[in-house]
């Protein structure tokens, strides 16, 4: 009994040695993409197939996209960002600004990457990934930002659960077959 006593003692520690060592943005993004993962799944339908944390590379560039929804609509990036602050930029912006006020009032801005034109570069490279591997499919990005705190209106933003299950689901002029699904499930999975 004393053994798992110690045992047990000795992964607390480890565990909160992990938590204080990793940094509050990257908590952040972890909630933020546990939580877009749950809304995703709670609109998938039957079919519908998701893939996490994919790591692709095309001529030298890579990404990590953190969800990819395939189904008979097309292939869907959904970029998630966990701001806390306020956030200014424009659509075609390369940066946005964070703007993040303390409790004793005080203001400090940071510089991010305007998420909407990376997940453009997202589509850019998950298109040619795919249609390098014969797999040829219509490829459509979007930035998931939870808790909504857009500056911009702009069709690329999803808010909500409903924003998530319109975008994936919309109808589409080229659906996918059950096979091309298939090889493009293979190919991401």
């Amino acid at each position: 009994m004393r053994y798992f006593l110690i045992i047990g003692a000795v992964f607390a520690v480890i565990i909160l040695l992990f938590v204080l060592r990793t940094p509050e943005w990257k908590r952040a993004g972890n909630r933020g993409e546990r939580y877009a993962r749950r809304v995703v799944e709670s609109v998938l339908r039957p079919g519908d197939r998701a893939f996490y944390n994919v790591k692709i590379a095309f001529e030298g560039r890579e990404t990590e996209l953190d969800c990819v929804v395939v189904n008979t609509s097309g292939v869907f990036i959904i970029e998630v960002k966990n701001y806390k602050g306020r956030l200014i930029g424009g659509e075609e912006d390369s940066e946005w600004r964070k703007l993040k006020t303390t409790r004793a009032g005080k203001t400090y801005e940071k510089s991010v990457q305007n998420p909407i034109r990376q997940v453009k570069r997202q589509v850019y490279i998950l298109s040619h990934y795919l249609t390098e591997r014969s797999a040829r499919a219509w490829v459509t990005g979007y930035v998931m930002l939870v808790g909504g705190k857009s500056p911009v209106k702009s069709g690329f933003i999803l808010s909500s659960r409903a924003d998530v299950d319109r975008a994936i689901h919309r109808r589409s002029d080229k659906p996918l077959s059950r096979e091309q699904i298939e090889k493009i499930a293979g190919i991401l999975g």
